[in-house]
C-alpha cells in the first residue's frame, strides 16, 4: 500500500466523509488515493483559502475533525489564514500539504530555495498549530497521522499540519509493520482540586447577591451544551454568552441575559458589570469582552475562570486577573458542580436579580422600533431580526466578519437547537461564504444553512460560487451590501475626521453581484426597498423556502452605524454609546460608576437614513 492510500484510508476509518482540496502536482498521489476508497470523497474548491474555511465550517457543524489538502508552496501558504482561525478559536482541523521531492529540498536554512515551489510550510505554521511535522520517512506515517489527530482533538482543540513530500506519498509500506501513537490514558486534571474549588464557588454563591455566568465556546467543544443549560436551571442565575457561544446560551433560553462586550447590545453589559460573583466557563476573556480599560471589567465581582488552557489560567498572563483559576475541561467542571449542588438545598433565591437582568435586555434591545420605519433602503438591523424570527430552530447561521458580524450579533436572536457561528479570534473577511459551504455539506441537506456576508467579504471568496454549482450545495447567502467597507469607514469617521480612504467610494466599489451570480447560473434575489417590512418578511420567507443555492443582494446603501458600542479605550463597557442620561445610567448601577468624562465619536450624518 502506498503512503497516500494509507492516509486517505485512515481518514475514512475514523469517520471523515468530506475532505476539501485544491489539486497540485505535489498532492497528486493523495488526491488520486480517493479513487480507491468509496467511503470518503474530496470536495474540490476554487482556492485553498476557500477550502480551509470550508473545512473549518464543516468542523464547527460536526463538532469533529475538519480536513483539507493543498499542494506545496503557494497552496500551503494559502492555508495560513484559516490555520490561524482554527488556532485562535480552538477548532480541530487536520491540514495536509504536499511537498516537493525530498531529494531536492534545501539541505540547510541558509539556502533560500532549491526545488520549484519549495516552501518550509512547517516552520511557517508552527506558531499557529498545536503540532506540525514534515514526514521524511514513510514508516513514520502511522505514528505522525495518529499523533496529529490526537493533538487536534484533545485538550484545547486546534489545528495540526502534516507536510508529505511527493516521493514519500508514492512509497510502499506494510501497514501491519507500522508503529502507532499511544494516546494518553491519564487525565491531566485533578478531580480533587476541582471539587475543592467548586465547593469554594458554592460557598461564595450562597453569600452572593448578584451572581452571573459567562459562557464561551469551550462548552460546545467539550460536548457539554445540554449539561450547561441544565446547570443554569439549577442555579437560576443570569447567563451571558460570548461571541463564540451565541448558539449555546440562546436568546430563548430562560436565563439568557444578553450579549456582552464592546458591542454588547442587549443587556447593555449592566448584568456583568454590576455582578458581585462571576463564573466564566470555556472562554479566554478577550478584549472584545472586557473593553480597553480591563481594570473596570466586573470590577467588584469575585471572578472564577474555568479553562482547559493552563497558560491562560496564570494570573500574570491574563488581561483581567481572575481570583480563582480552575484547570478543567468545561464538561468535567459542570459535572462536578452539578454533583455538588445535589448535596445542598439552601441556595439563595436570585429571582429579583434575574428579573432585573431580563428587564435590561428588554429595555435596551439594539433593534429599536425606529429601525422599522419606512426608509429608502432596508435597515440591516431590522432585516436580520426578521430573518432570525423566520429561521427554524434547527437551522444553521454563519456570520462573516467586519461590520456585518456586529449587525448579526446585535440583531439575530438564536433559538435553542440552532447553530450560529463565525470566526472570532482571527476574523478574516470572506470566511462565512466558504465556511457556510463546509457547513452546508456537513449538514447534508438536513438543515437550512444561511450565510450572511458583507459585500467586501463576498468579493474575497466570490469564486466559490463555482463550488456551489459543482456540488449543488444548498447554501443560502445574504450579502449585506452597503457599498463600502462599513466598519472601516465608521472607524475612520471616529478617528480620522471623516477621511475615508481605501474603503469606498475611494479605493473600493462593489460590482453588480446579481449579474455575477447569475453568470454562475445561481438564482438571485434583490431586496432594495425599505418602505415595507412586511414585504421584506415575505421576501425572506421565499428565500428560506428556496431549494438549492441562492444569493440575496440586500441593498443597505452606505449604512455603517453599529450601535451600541464602546467609544474610547478607557470607557468601561457598561457606559455604551449612544449614552444614557446621567440619571438613567446611575439608576442602572448597583456599583459605583467610574465617573470619567465621556468620549463622543465624530460621526458624519448620512442623509440616506433621514426620515
Amino acid at each position: 500500500m502506498k503512503v497516500a492510500d494509507y492516509v486517505i484510508n485512515h481518514l475514512s476509518q475514523i469517520g471523515i466523509k468530506d475532505v476539501f482540496v485544491v489539486y497540485g502536482a505535489a498532492n497528486g498521489d493523495l488526491i488520486d488515493a480517493f479513487t480507491r476508497n468509496d467511503d470518503i470523497r474530496y470536495v474540490a474548491v476554487m482556492h485553498e483559502q476557500g477550502g480551509v474555511f470550508a473545512a473549518e465550517g464543516w468542523a464547527k457543524v460536526k463538532n469533529d475533525l475538519g480536513v483539507a489538502i493543498a499542494t506545496s508552496g503557494p497552496g500551503g501558504m494559502n492555508f495560513v489564514t484559516s490555520i490561524g482561525n482554527c488556532f485562535y478559536d480552538s477548532i480541530p482541523c487536520l491540514f495536509i500539504t504536499g511537498q516537493i521531492n525530498s531529494k531536492f529540498m534545501r539541505p540547510d536554512e541558509s539556502i533560500r530555495q532549491i526545488g520549484f515551489q519549495e516552501t518550509d510550510i512547517v516552520s511557517i505554521v508552527k506558531p499557529i498549530t498545536k503540532y506540525a511535522k514534515l514526514i521524511d520517512k514513510p514508516e513514520d506515517i502511522k505514528y505522525e497521522l495518529e499523533k496529529s489527530i490526537y493533538e487536534a482533538t484533545h485538550g484545547r482543540p486546534g489545528p495540526v499540519l502534516l507536510d508529505i513530500p511527493i516521493n514519500i506519498q508514492k512509497q510502499e509500506i506494510n501497514p501491519s509493520e507500522l508503529i502507532g501513537h499511544d494516546e494518553e490514558t491519564t487525565s491531566a486534571y485533578s478531580i480533587d482540586v476541582i471539587r475543592e474549588q467548586v465547593k469554594e464557588y458554592i460557598k461564595d454563591l450562597k453569600n452572593s447577591k448578584r451572581p452571573c455566568l459567562m459562557i464561551g465556546g469551550g462548552v460546545r467543544l467539550s460536548g457539554a451544551v445540554d449539561e450547561l443549560l441544565e446547570l443554569g436551571r439549577e442555579l437560576k442565575i443570569p447567563m451571558f454568552p460570548t461571541w463564540n457561544a451565541l448558539d449555546i446560551v440562546c436568546s430563548d433560553y430562560e436565563y439568557y441575559g444578553g450579549r456582552i462586550g464592546t458591542y454588547g447590545g442587549a443587556g447593555r453589559n449592566f448584568g456583568i458589570q454590576n455582578s458581585d460573583l462571576l463564573l466564566a466557563i470555556g472562554s479566554r476573556i478577550s478584549g472584545r469582552i472586557t473593553g480597553g480599560n480591563i481594570h473596570t471589567f466586573a470590577r467588584e465581582a469575585k471572578k472564577y475562570m474555568v479553562d482547559v488552557d493552563k497558560a491562560g489560567l496564570q494570573p500574570k498572563l491574563q488581561q483581567v486577573p481572575f481570583d480563582v483559576n480552575i484547570y478543567s475541561d468545561a464538561g468535567l467542571f459542570i459535572e462536578i458542580l452539578r454533583d455538588e449542588l445535589e448535596k445542598i438545598n439552601d441556595l439563595p433565591d436570585f429571582d429579583w436579580w434575574v428579573d432585573r437582568v431580563m428587564g435590561w435586555k428588554k429595555d435596551y434591545d439594539p433593534v429599536t422600533k425606529d429601525m422599522y420605519k419606512p426608509k429608502k433602503y432596508p435597515h440591516p438591523y431590522a432585516f436580520i431580526r426578521i430573518l432570525s424570527e423566520e429561521m427554524k430552530s434547527d437551522d444553521i447561521f454563519a456570520a462573516d466578519c467586519g461590520g456585518n458580524i456586529v449587525v448579526s450579533n446585535h440583531a439575530f436572536e438564536t433559538k435553542i437547537g440552532q447553530r450560529y457561528f463565525t470566526n472570532n479570534g482571527n476574523s478574516p473577511m470572506g470566511f462565512s461564504f466558504a465556511g457556510g459551504i463546509g457547513a452546508a455539506i456537513a449538514a447534508n441537506e438536513k438543515q437550512n444553512v444561511v450565510c450572511v456576508i458583507g459585500d467586501g467579504g463576498f468579493n474575497m471568496n466570490i469564486q466559490e460560487l463555482q463550488t456551489l454549482i459543482n456540488y449543488n450545495v444548498p447554501l443560502k447567502t445574504i450579502i449585506l451590501n452597503n457599498h463600502i467597507y462599513g466598519i472601516t469607514k465608521a472607524f475612520q469617521e471616529t478617528n480620522f475626521q471623516g477621511r475615508a480612504e481605501a474603503c469606498g467610494p475611494i479605493g473600493y466599489n462593489p460590482p453588480n453581484f446579481k449579474d455575477i451570480v447569475e453568470a454562475y447560473k445561481i438564482p438571485t434575489m434583490v431586496v432594495d426597498d425599505g418602505s415595507d417590512y412586511e414585504k421584506i418578511r415575505e421576501q425572506i420567507k421565499e428565500f428560506l423556502n428556496h431549494k438549492g443555492p441562492i444569493v440575496m443582494d440586500l441593498n443597505c446603501h452606505e449604512y455603517h452605524t453599529y450601535d451600541p458600542k464602546i467609544v474610547g479605550w478607557e470607557t468601561p463597557i457598561e457606559d455604551m454609546y449612544p449614552y444614557l442620561s446621567d440619571e438613567e445610567f446611575n439608576n442602572n448601577m448597583y456599583i459605583e460608576p467610574i465617573g470619567q468624562e465621556r468620549v463622543y465619536p465624530d460621526l458624519i450624518k448620512n442623509e440616506l437614513w433621514d426620515d
